[in-house]
């Protein structure tokens, strides 16, 4: 029986226009996922179905109460992780009877749920957090843990109908597997938005909404998709033949029509020679009319039905929405050196105490510095002196995983080729004597046209680590900084390229940027306590950074415009050319950025990056499937699959790692970058 019915339902925006159209399905009692392109109202169809919204036509019919989670969660820091669960007011009147209150009302407030603060304990302890948690606020917790506890809150509620939408944005891999594990238990209806294929996998239906209609299929994300994909081609084909059948007829029609001509020549020829009488031929010029006529009707019948037939044929073929590329070589090759990861280590501590947790988006990273050749980006000159910093104390190591050509080695400055297992003992900089342990640590080269992923739980670090890898940045505005300003700065010009190609314009000074380093080099003091800090440093100037967010464009330049930026050199009609094959095309190349929707200003972004003249030998990207649709996904894997330079992406979506072709993982966690 169906748990959430929905009656040609339809929804308009203040501004008029159309969000959904008439639109009718309904959602039965299990685990429902919904997919669709960004901007085909997944997000407007959930308001409206939890109340949120009121559709402006139709109905939208409740079995019981909803429960919502909407896509961005508003959370009152002040309020009490009790409050997130939904249980402050039993738990409250609970511990108030506990310690002695006989008042009714409190009573009343527990109910029957009595064992509301076992409840509560059990489901901090799905979230991955301490009974106590209970009586801290919701400021303390991170963003991963608030949202597990939104969710549970609202399975604790036991509302028959549950409604989430994207739950697992920005989610780390710890936080998405706890949710998995909350969402495969759960009872009831239950209907998720996501783009997370793991978490579809976990669906019992599929539900799809494709140009204002709403259709439902029995199986997981996987099934459904094979589905489709048989269906589609079952429709080309169909729309094949259709196409022939609407060609035979009308090609049948021109026939009649050239037989009919001729009948009536002969017939006129035979009344003006006068080979029959004149009664006779007039009853065959009727008889032929009538013929004619029957015949034009039957040929036209036939060819309105073969077109409706074709129409409908064509209605079932979607879009082909892939992209197809054909980039600049960014001139990167396998001998290229274009990047390197240092590892940082715990400093040992002979006591037994462990050193300081230094994660974080406020910690102190050692800044990473160009190097456009390739040679080591110590500031120190003299080698004896860099022997004793802290990006110096290193450990010679195995390359690890064979098919990964990033090489672990002793120091950036050396070759990748030697990988002999050999351990660098350095006097620490606190004056302890070489018998005591030593702080060592990795370098992982990139050379060539790899693709490194850097993983993580969130708040460990990683997108201050690509911002220094990048340069002095922000994360809202992508642009690197010339390291000096003079006008005689060799790096001037690299640097300008920079600011063509990332994501945005410059827009200040970040206030997440790494803090400042305590000497010239920018290396943090590597001492017992902090130990070394992980690090990282590009060894190319031609960088494109794609951040986690993709707000800083500038909305009143038109397309053609923002892109032109990065490829200043390259005549328009050419660039309009390379768009197209971003499916930017048409009218829309001259559309204002602020107009177009959030999968189009996505695709621009990558365009920007990717069409940039020179092209960039190395791509950066924060968390790039964050908020995108799938269709979205799979034009980013498209675009990159034929990119012929070095990738770094920052992603928790191991099913976009997975497509992407990933060389080398690497992962930030308690201060320290380990290979896995």
């Amino acid at each position: 029986m169906p748990s959430l019915v929905l009656s040609s339902v339809s929804f308009r925006w203040p501004d008029g226009s159309i969000a959904l159209d008439r639109v009718s399905g309904s959602f039965s009692d299990g685990r429902t996922g919904l997919v669709g392109r960004n901007g085909t109202g997944k997000s407007t169809l959930l308001k409206l179905a939890a109340g949120a919204l009121a559709p402006t036509g139709g109905t939208v019919t409740r079995d019981g109460d909803v429960a919502y989670l909407p896509q961005r969660l508003t959370l009152d820091v002040d309020a009490g992780v009790a409050d997130l669960l939904g249980i402050a007011e039993p738990l409250t009147a609970l511990r108030a009877i506990e310690s002695g209150d006989a008042d009714p009302r409190r009573f009343d407030a527990v109910g029957d749920d009595w064992d509301v603060e076992a409840r509560g304990h059990a489901a901090l302890a799905e979230a991955g957090l301490p009974p106590e948690a209970l009586d801290r606020t919701v400021g303390t917790l991170s963003g991963g843990e608030a949202i597990l506890a939104a969710t549970l809150g609202l399975r604790m509620r036991r509302a028959p109908i549950t409604l989430l939408d994207e739950p697992t944005n920005n989610l780390d891999r710890d936080a998405r597997e706890r949710l998995y594990g909350v969402v495969r238990a759960w009872r009831g209806a239950l209907v998720v938005v996501s783009h997370d294929t793991r978490l579809l996998e976990l669906m019992d239906d599929t539900a799809e909404l494709h140009a204002h209609e709403l259709s439902v299929f029995g199986g997981p994300y996987s099934e459904w998709r094979a589905w489709l994909e048989t269906e589609q081609q079952a429709a080309q084909q169909a729309e094949v033949d259709a196409k022939k059948s609407l060609a035979k007829e009308k090609r049948q029609r021109s026939e009649a029509e050239s037989k009919l001509a001729k009948r009536a020549r002969t017939a006129h020829r035979a009344e003006v020679e006068k080979r029959v009488p004149k009664i006779v031929a007039h009853g065959r010029k009727q008889a032929a009319q009538v013929s004619a006529g029957r015949l034009r009707t039957e040929v036209a019948e036939k060819e309105a039905e073969a077109r409706a037939a074709h129409d409908a044929a064509q209605r079932r073929v979607r879009d082909d929405d892939s992209i197809r590329l054909d980039l600049p070589d960014p001139d990167v090759p396998p001998s290229r050196r274009i990047a390197t990861f240092a590892s940082g280590a715990a400093a040992p501590d002979p006591d037994g105490v462990s050193a300081p947790d230094s994660t974080g988006p406020d910690a102190p990273w050692r800044s990473a510095t160009h190097d456009p050749d390739g040679g080591p980006a110590d500031s120190a000159s003299d080698p004896d002196e860099r022997g004793t910093a802290a990006s110096k104390a290193t450990a010679v190591v195995d390359r690890g995983e064979p098919e990964s050509s990033a090489a672990l080695v002793t120091d950036p400055a050396e070759p990748a080729g030697d990988a002999s297992a050999n351990v660098q003992d350095r006097t620490a900089p606190d004056g302890r004597p070489p018998s005591a342990p030593q702080i060592t640590e990795r370098h992982w080269i990139v050379q060539g046209p790899e693709r490194i992923a850097l993983i993580g739980p969130n708040g460990s670090g990683k997108t201050t680590l690509l911002q220094a890898l990048v340069g002095a940045i922000t994360e809202s505005a992508g642009t690197a900084v010339p390291t000096s300003s003079g006008d005689d700065d060799p790096s001037a010009t690299a640097s300008s390229w920079r600011n063509r190609t990332s994501a945005t314009a410059s827009a200040g000074p970040a206030p997440n940027a790494a803090a400042p380093a305590s000497s010239e080099s920018g290396a943090a003091p590597a001492t017992a306590s902090s130990g070394i800090l992980p690090s990282a440093t590009a060894h190319t100037e031609r960088i494109g950074y794609l951040p986690q967010r993709l707000d800083g464009l500038d909305d009143d330049e038109s397309v053609l415009d923002t892109v032109r930026a990065a490829a200043p050199d390259v005549p328009d009609r050419e660039l309009r050319n390379r768009l197209a094959r971003f499916l930017i095309r048409g009218a829309m190349v001259d559309r204002p950025v602020r107009t177009l929707s959030g999968g189009e200003r996505f695709r621009v972004l990558l365009a920007r990056l990717l069409l940039a003249d020179p092209p960039p030998q190395l791509l950066v990207l924060d968390e790039p499937t964050n908020n995108l649709d799938l269709d979205t996904i799979d034009q980013l894997v498209g675009a990159l699959s034929v990119y012929r330079g070095a990738i770094v992406v920052v992603s928790h979506d191991d099913a976009f790692l997975e497509r992407l072709g990933v060389d080398l993982t690497l992962e930030l966690c308690d201060g320290v970058m380990r290979q896995v």
